[in-house]
């Protein structure tokens, strides 16, 4: 038997292995990509034109290649048509296109003809942003006019002379009505056209686009049409049309080899793969979804490269990335190299040559890499990036693997682990983690019975932010420095790294900002005067006061505005005032409600009210309170006419969710005594995974998703591979923001504040581990064995306080490796010293980047 459970065991290592070789197929596939086919097409604009499938059933969701294709609305077309021309010249095909564009362009236009005594008429309209949009009727692209707009011949309107967008379209006509000449007199004009494009001294606009041939259903043709138009010659035409526009390279079998130059003509053959048999009546024109797909297919061609070069970077069809600023590049380059160039001063100063020292810089190498790892995911073109779309089924079928992980490596303790102990609300991050980052990665958040009860799962993190923080203040008392630098470094230190090495917002990585403010009112509010936090009236009262200061601060827009922008003026700090004041209002009281709870556990306890005969019979009353209030918000929220409406509501009933779920989770001990180590092992790195998931899981800044392996087709395939990546980097990533922060302040870096680790069972380990925010209370075992809570109403001091040893005259121990960085003196700057020096350098490089930017 032994012999056997050998035979069938793992390495230990075995995740290592499968994240490190999955990495490495990864970046083999995306360089086999670049060869073959990225060299050719950099911006993906031929994919653009010719790749692409439908990611649902219902025409709204299409999806080039490997490209992420931006929705446009009307205000998004004004930087590159504004005061612009375009022309569209063709058939009824082409006046079709003609009117959806424009509609897009400018909603109040129309977007059909408005009679169909006048459809074979030219149509000329202004939008609000001043383009003029002209369709001239010429379904044989053979009048004086249009070869003189194709010669570029153009008169002058008093806009820019030359279009932004020609359109030309043609060839059913020329099938229809035989007497035309057919198929020659078609080529020959074809060819005339592209010849004059060709030959033009000046190119006649900014986009010249000749529309395929349309497909047709020849089973709905009307008899006539039937009699003379065939699927087979318009495949001739189209295949005609890309040979002609694209002539093939002589060394086909070469992949290094360069192919002709192409004509500078789009043709854009995937308007075809995008029909629909059932979306036509006639077998000639097409239903609204498909053509307004199409006009945004050439909004994407034109104006996606013409985008100010800032995040998100959501439009990445037909766009060039921008090359970073020489500081955002000088960053980024010192981030990803100061662990490398450190482990080899002190491999070179190390006598012995031992490896031993290099788990001191690991962190900074990990650290590191990783962020030239996320730069290169989402800012380059080296990895394909694409659009998301939701799916009941996928999303169900997701939560219940998830669900079924969860449930399979359940472990149970051998005693009762406490009131929402450590292990106990790892799980309960991690699980609400993998919730979000489903409802994430299939954008679900368009569906207001999902987007509900996310938000509850928002605010439960805050909710833990004030439980765990105020639980701590009580027990320990402990309002030094020390404990702030390390909460708010540990909060912030790889979201500000990202806000200058990917060029964003602080504030769109919404969520470390929002619990470092949530964080500092609860400092606030239990420090001032702490001394007087046991008597319960006084410390309710300032809960209260501290209630009533933020709402009425949050109430005053003005107030918010001033401090925003006394931010821009003098740290050139561009935050969005609406924006923040959403997200803290939507949330505003769950936090006060921890807290509130914090001091009633803790009351409880010390009171040893569990001990009451009448105890059970309470628990009992709570849970079935609780299973009810559960049924009725989901109903309620279910019911609701959107999420703007459940918003409205959700400061004021979040609460009654999480309380109910903590009351059922801690209903007996045997719940108590049993977690789920896949969540808690996701629960554990949960702010890593929400802020990486931006970059390295999801793709423009979450508005795609990554694509590691090249082709649509192998969705599933990619989401496999991306998400065993992302997890294993979120995970050392974790660890390694932890080390880093350990270096910063100077101490054990101290645990979010929705960890739990029990602070008893801290000071008895070997120190190795960082000092907790405790979630449950302290107990102690007295001389008979009970397990008694210590009296939390007086304020307990935290063994050994760095403050402590400090005048005993001993120091904490500090890597012996960063004794590069000091060579050997015995001066070593402190926290505050090393937090100044930081602020300064970011007040320094927000105050460079513009002008970076500008050189």
């Amino acid at each position: 038997m032994s012999s056997s459970k050998r035979l069938f065991s793992l390495n230990p290592s075995w995740h290592h292995y499968l994240a490190l070789s999955t990495g490495a197929f990864t970046i083999l596939a995306g360089i086999l990509h670049y060869i073959i086919s990225g060299r050719a097409d950099p911006l993906h604009c031929n994919s653009l034109l010719t790749r692409g499938t439908w990611l649902d059933e219902n025409h709204r969701n299409w999806q080039p290649e490997g490209c992420m294709l931006h929705a446009y609305q009307s205000k998004d077309t004004t930087p590159c048509l504004a005061s612009r021309r375009i022309i569209f010249i063709g058939d009824s095909v082409t006046r079709s296109l003609y009117f959806h564009f424009m509609h897009i362009v400018d909603p109040k236009l129309p977007i059909a003809p408005p009679d169909d005594d006048h459809k074979h008429s030219n149509y000329s309209f202004i939008s609000e942003s001043a383009a003029t949009l002209d369709f001239f009727w010429d379904p044989f692209l053979n009048t004086s006019a249009t070869l003189s707009l194709v010669q570029g011949h153009l008169p002058v309107l008093g806009v820019d002379d030359r279009p932004a967008m020609l359109v030309l379209g043609s060839g059913l006509w020329y099938l229809r009505y035989a007497t035309t000449g057919g198929l020659p007199a078609w080529e020959a004009n074809t060819e005339s056209l592209l010849e004059s494009v060709s030959a033009a001294q000046k190119k006649p606009a900014d986009e010249v686009v000749i529309l395929p041939v349309e497909d047709i259903v020849s089973s709905k043709l009307s008899p006539d049409r039937a009699e003379t138009m065939h699927s087979s010659d318009v495949d001739a035409m189209n295949s005609d049309l890309h040979h002609r526009i694209n002539p093939p390279s002589p060394a086909i079998y070469s992949i290094f080899s360069s192919s002709p130059a192409a004509l500078p003509v789009s043709l854009p053959l995937v308007f075809n793969k995008m029909l629909d048999d059932a979306s036509t009546q006639d077998g000639l024109h097409f239903s609204d979804d498909i053509v307004k797909a199409h006009a945004n297919i050439l909004l994407n061609l034109r104006c996606n490269n013409v985008w100010p070069k800032t995040s998100p970077f959501d439009k990445t069809c037909c766009r060039a990335y921008p090359s970073p600023s020489f500081l955002q590049l000088a960053i980024i380059v010192a981030i990803v190299v100061y662990g490398p160039i450190m482990w080899y001063l002190a491999y070179t100063r190390n006598q012995t040559k031992s490896n031993s020292f290099a788990g001191e810089y690991r962190p900074a190498v990990i650290f590191g890499l990783s962020i030239g790892l996320i730069f290169i995911a989402d800012r380059t073109g080296f990895w394909l990036k694409e659009q998301k779309q939701f799916n009941p089924w996928t999303f169900g079928f997701l939560v219940l693997c998830s669900l079924a992980a969860g449930l399979t490596t359940v472990k149970r303790a051998d005693k009762d682990m406490g009131f929402l102990n450590r292990d106990q609300t790892d799980e309960w991050k991690g699980w609400m983690q993998v919730a979000i980052l489903i409802y994430h990665y299939l954008g679900a958040s368009k569906i207001s019975g999902i987007y509900n009860p996310i938000r509850v799962l928002v605010a439960a993190y805050l909710f833990m932010t004030g439980y765990g923080h105020t639980t701590f203040y009580i027990k320990k008392a402990d309002f030094g420095f020390l404990r702030i630098a390390q909460v708010l470094v540990r909060l912030n230190l790889l979201t500000v790294v990202l806000v200058y090495t990917m060029d964003v917002d602080y504030l769109s990585y919404y969520f470390s900002p929002l619990v470092s403010m949530w964080y500092l009112i609860v400092y606030a509010t239990m420090a001032i005067c702490s001394h007087y936090n046991d008597r319960m009236p006084f410390l309710l009262s300032k809960i209260a006061i501290s209630m009533g200061t933020l709402a009425w601060f949050m109430t005053e827009t003005w107030m918010l505005d001033a401090v925003f922008a006394f931010l821009e003026q003098v740290f050139n700090i561009h935050w969005s005032a609406r924006e923040w004041s959403f997200r803290v209002t939507l949330d505003l009281w769950i936090v006060y409600f921890g807290m509130v709870l914090a001091i009633a556990t803790i009351k409880i306890q010390a009171y040893r009210l569990t001990d009451h005969h009448l105890w059970p019979m309470a628990v009992k009353a709570a849970v079935g309170t609780s299973i009810f209030i559960l049924l009725w918000f989901f109903t309620f929220e279910l019911m609701q006419e959107s999420k703007f409406t459940y918003n409205a509501w959700h400061r004021y009933i979040s609460f009654l969710p999480i309380v109910a779920f903590i009351t059922l989770r801690n209903a007996s001990s045997s719940l108590r005594s049993c977690s789920s180590r896949a969540f808690a092992f996701i629960g554990r790195c949960s702010l890593e995974t929400f802020i990486i998931q931006y970059h390295l899981w999801l793709a423009g800044d979450t508005k795609g998703v990554l694509v590691l392996l090249p082709g649509t087709r192998w969705r599933p395939i990619n989401f496999v591979i991306s998400t065993i990546i992302f997890i294993y980097i979120s995970d050392h990533v974790s660890h390694a923001t932890g080390e880093l922060t350990t270096w910063i302040c100077g101490n054990k870096e101290t645990s979010l504040p929705t960890s739990t680790r029990n602070v008893t069972r801290h000071t008895a380990s070997s120190g190795s581990s960082a000092e907790s925010v405790p979630l449950a209370t302290d107990v102690h075992t007295s001389k008979d064995g009970d397990s008694r809570p210590i009296k939390p109403d007086l304020p307990v001091r935290p063994i050994r306080r760095w403050v402590d040893r400090l005048a005993d005259g001993t120091s904490l121990q500090r890597s012996s490796g960063y004794k590069v960085w000091y060579k050997g003196s015995g001066w070593r700057p402190g926290v505050k010293t090393k937090l100044a020096v930081g602020m300064g350098v970011m007040w320094l490089a927000n105050a460079l980047w513009t002008v970076a930017e500008s050189t």
